[in-house]
Protein backbone atom coordinates (compact mmCIF):
# COMPACT_ATOMS: atom_id res chain seq x y z
CA UNK A 1 0.00 0.00 0.00
CA UNK A 2 1.45 3.41 -0.60
CA UNK A 3 2.32 5.61 2.09
CA UNK A 4 0.83 9.56 2.17
CA UNK A 5 2.52 11.80 4.66
CA UNK A 6 -0.17 14.82 4.52
CA UNK A 7 -0.98 17.84 6.74
CA UNK A 8 -4.89 18.66 6.35
CA UNK A 9 -5.09 21.76 5.62
CA UNK A 10 -1.99 22.47 3.52
CA UNK A 11 -3.54 23.22 0.32
CA UNK A 12 -0.64 21.04 -1.42
CA UNK A 13 -2.05 18.40 0.33
CA UNK A 14 -5.13 18.44 0.13
CA UNK A 15 -5.12 18.27 -3.59
CA UNK A 16 -2.89 15.53 -3.67
CA UNK A 17 -5.68 13.87 -1.28
CA UNK A 18 -8.37 15.15 -3.47
CA UNK A 19 -6.43 13.54 -6.68
CA UNK A 20 -6.45 10.37 -5.22
CA UNK A 21 -9.95 10.31 -3.89
CA UNK A 22 -10.65 11.41 -7.32
CA UNK A 23 -9.22 8.82 -9.17
CA UNK A 24 -9.90 5.90 -6.66
CA UNK A 25 -6.52 5.69 -5.73
CA UNK A 26 -6.26 3.76 -2.17
CA UNK A 27 -3.06 4.97 0.22
CA UNK A 28 -2.32 4.33 3.54
CA UNK A 29 -2.86 7.95 5.28
CA UNK A 30 -0.10 9.40 7.37
CA UNK A 31 -1.30 13.17 9.05
CA UNK A 32 1.42 14.74 10.42
CA UNK A 33 2.44 17.61 12.79
CA UNK A 34 4.51 20.17 10.98
CA UNK A 35 6.42 21.06 14.38
CA UNK A 36 7.00 17.05 14.88
CA UNK A 37 7.20 15.66 11.78
CA UNK A 38 8.02 11.64 12.10
CA UNK A 39 11.66 10.47 11.07
CA UNK A 40 9.77 8.51 9.00
CA UNK A 41 8.93 10.53 7.11
CA UNK A 42 12.58 12.98 6.76
CA UNK A 43 14.09 9.81 5.90
CA UNK A 44 12.23 9.76 2.68
CA UNK A 45 11.78 12.96 1.80
CA UNK A 46 14.57 15.34 3.78
CA UNK A 47 13.26 18.68 2.23
CA UNK A 48 10.30 18.16 5.23
CA UNK A 49 7.17 19.34 3.41
CA UNK A 50 3.88 17.54 2.50
CA UNK A 51 2.65 16.02 0.91
CA UNK A 52 4.95 13.03 0.44
CA UNK A 53 4.41 9.45 -1.28
CA UNK A 54 6.42 6.71 -0.35
CA UNK A 55 5.23 3.65 -3.04
CA UNK A 56 5.81 0.27 -2.17
CA UNK A 57 8.79 0.08 -4.32
CA UNK A 58 10.67 2.88 -2.29
CA UNK A 59 9.79 5.08 -4.98
CA UNK A 60 9.14 8.82 -3.08
CA UNK A 61 6.88 11.64 -5.06
CA UNK A 62 7.16 14.62 -3.18
CA UNK A 63 5.52 17.02 -5.41
CA UNK A 64 1.90 17.69 -5.47
CA UNK A 65 1.47 17.68 -8.86
CA UNK A 66 3.61 14.86 -9.83
CA UNK A 67 0.99 13.27 -6.81
CA UNK A 68 -1.68 14.15 -9.02
CA UNK A 69 -0.55 12.70 -12.30
CA UNK A 70 0.33 9.24 -10.27
CA UNK A 71 -2.80 8.91 -9.15
CA UNK A 72 -4.34 9.60 -12.25
CA UNK A 73 -2.01 7.02 -14.09
CA UNK A 74 -3.76 4.06 -15.90
CA UNK A 75 -7.49 5.70 -15.61
CA UNK A 76 -7.57 6.23 -19.16
CA UNK A 77 -9.05 9.76 -18.52
CA UNK A 78 -7.57 12.40 -20.98
CA UNK A 79 -8.04 15.15 -18.58
CA UNK A 80 -5.59 13.58 -16.20
CA UNK A 81 -3.20 15.28 -16.80
CA UNK A 82 -2.67 16.18 -20.34
CA UNK A 83 -5.58 17.72 -20.69
CA UNK A 84 -5.41 20.12 -17.80
CA UNK A 85 -4.51 23.90 -18.04
CA UNK A 86 -1.00 24.02 -17.26
CA UNK A 87 -0.39 27.64 -17.50
CA UNK A 88 -3.25 28.23 -15.53
CA UNK A 89 -2.34 25.99 -12.36
CA UNK A 90 1.13 27.67 -12.89
CA UNK A 91 -0.24 31.00 -12.29
CA UNK A 92 -1.59 29.69 -9.32
CA UNK A 93 1.22 27.73 -8.25
CA UNK A 94 3.64 31.16 -9.10
CA UNK A 95 2.04 34.58 -8.79
CA UNK A 96 -1.06 33.54 -6.84
CA UNK A 97 0.74 31.49 -4.01
CA UNK A 98 3.04 34.60 -4.01
CA UNK A 99 0.64 36.94 -2.99
CA UNK A 100 -1.65 34.65 -0.67
CA UNK A 101 1.17 34.11 1.32
CA UNK A 102 2.03 37.69 1.99
CA UNK A 103 -1.08 38.31 2.15
CA UNK A 104 -1.96 35.43 5.09
CA UNK A 105 1.57 36.11 6.80
CA UNK A 106 2.06 39.15 6.13
CA UNK A 107 4.03 39.62 9.97
CA UNK A 108 6.14 36.85 8.69
CA UNK A 109 7.46 38.57 5.46
CA UNK A 110 7.27 41.91 6.80
CA UNK A 111 5.06 43.22 3.87
CA UNK A 112 1.83 45.17 3.53
CA UNK A 113 -1.10 42.40 3.28
CA UNK A 114 -3.42 45.06 1.44
CA UNK A 115 -0.66 45.12 -1.19
CA UNK A 116 -0.78 41.33 -1.70
CA UNK A 117 -4.50 40.83 -1.26
CA UNK A 118 -5.46 43.44 -4.58
CA UNK A 119 -2.63 41.85 -6.36
CA UNK A 120 -4.08 38.23 -5.66
CA UNK A 121 -7.61 39.71 -5.91
CA UNK A 122 -6.72 40.68 -9.60
CA UNK A 123 -5.58 37.21 -10.32
CA UNK A 124 -8.68 35.59 -8.98
CA UNK A 125 -11.05 38.47 -11.26
CA UNK A 126 -9.38 36.62 -14.19
CA UNK A 127 -10.30 32.95 -12.55
CA UNK A 128 -14.12 34.57 -12.25
CA UNK A 129 -13.87 35.58 -16.07
CA UNK A 130 -12.76 31.51 -16.98
CA UNK A 131 -15.69 30.60 -15.11
CA UNK A 132 -17.96 32.95 -17.35
CA UNK A 133 -18.23 29.74 -20.13
CA UNK A 134 -18.32 27.35 -18.04
CA UNK A 135 -18.68 26.20 -13.83
CA UNK A 136 -15.11 24.86 -13.82
CA UNK A 137 -11.60 25.09 -15.50
CA UNK A 138 -11.54 21.84 -16.74
CA UNK A 139 -13.96 19.71 -18.64
CA UNK A 140 -15.74 19.07 -14.62
CA UNK A 141 -15.29 20.28 -11.16
CA UNK A 142 -13.31 17.45 -10.74
CA UNK A 143 -10.96 18.27 -13.49
CA UNK A 144 -6.96 17.93 -12.42
CA UNK A 145 -6.59 22.02 -13.04
CA UNK A 146 -9.90 22.59 -10.88
CA UNK A 147 -8.71 20.20 -7.80
CA UNK A 148 -5.13 22.07 -8.30
CA UNK A 149 -6.29 25.08 -8.15
CA UNK A 150 -9.44 25.50 -5.32
CA UNK A 151 -7.20 24.51 -2.25
CA UNK A 152 -5.51 28.04 -2.85
CA UNK A 153 -8.77 29.67 -3.53
CA UNK A 154 -9.98 28.32 -0.24
CA UNK A 155 -7.07 29.52 1.57
CA UNK A 156 -7.12 33.04 0.02
CA UNK A 157 -11.12 33.46 1.31
CA UNK A 158 -10.60 31.64 4.58
CA UNK A 159 -8.27 34.81 5.08
CA UNK A 160 -11.11 37.26 5.51
CA UNK A 161 -14.40 35.65 4.80
CA UNK A 162 -15.91 39.22 4.71
CA UNK A 163 -13.56 40.41 1.96
CA UNK A 164 -13.88 37.44 0.16
CA UNK A 165 -18.01 37.49 0.11
CA UNK A 166 -17.84 41.17 -0.71
CA UNK A 167 -16.00 40.63 -3.91
CA UNK A 168 -18.17 40.86 -7.26
CA UNK A 169 -16.88 37.26 -8.36
CA UNK A 170 -20.18 35.51 -8.17
CA UNK A 171 -18.80 32.80 -10.78
CA UNK A 172 -16.07 32.08 -8.65
CA UNK A 173 -18.18 31.98 -5.57
CA UNK A 174 -20.32 29.79 -6.73
CA UNK A 175 -17.62 27.56 -7.44
CA UNK A 176 -15.54 27.57 -4.92
CA UNK A 177 -19.31 26.93 -2.62
CA UNK A 178 -19.70 24.07 -4.76
CA UNK A 179 -16.50 22.21 -3.87
CA UNK A 180 -17.04 23.08 -0.40
CA UNK A 181 -19.91 21.58 -0.25
CA UNK A 182 -19.15 18.32 -2.16
CA UNK A 183 -18.88 15.13 -1.30
CA UNK A 184 -15.23 14.71 -2.01
CA UNK A 185 -14.28 17.25 -0.45
CA UNK A 186 -15.89 16.31 2.81
CA UNK A 187 -14.21 12.73 2.16
CA UNK A 188 -10.59 14.57 1.77
CA UNK A 189 -10.93 16.75 5.16
CA UNK A 190 -11.50 14.31 8.05
CA UNK A 191 -9.75 15.04 10.73
CA UNK A 192 -7.31 11.91 11.40
CA UNK A 193 -5.40 11.43 14.65
CA UNK A 194 -1.53 12.29 13.96
CA UNK A 195 0.41 9.20 12.91
CA UNK A 196 2.80 7.47 15.17
CA UNK A 197 5.38 4.85 14.98
CA UNK A 198 3.28 1.39 15.81
CA UNK A 199 0.17 2.76 14.70
CA UNK A 200 -2.06 0.79 12.69
CA UNK A 201 -2.61 1.54 9.41
CA UNK A 202 -5.33 4.24 8.09
CA UNK A 203 -6.99 3.53 4.38
CA UNK A 204 -7.66 6.76 2.63
CA UNK A 205 -10.04 7.39 1.25
CA UNK A 206 -12.48 5.79 4.03
CA UNK A 207 -14.52 3.58 2.15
Amino acid sequence: MPILYSFRRCPYAMRARLAIAANDRRVELREIVLRDKPAAMLDASPKGTVPVLVLPDGTVIDQSLDIMRWACANTGDAEWPTGSDAALIATNDGAFKHHLDRYKYADRYGVDPIEHRDAATVLLRDLDERLRASDSFGTSPQSMTDLAIMPFVRQFAQTDRSYFDGLPFERLHAWLAMHLASSPFAKVMIRPTPWQPGDPPMLFPIQ
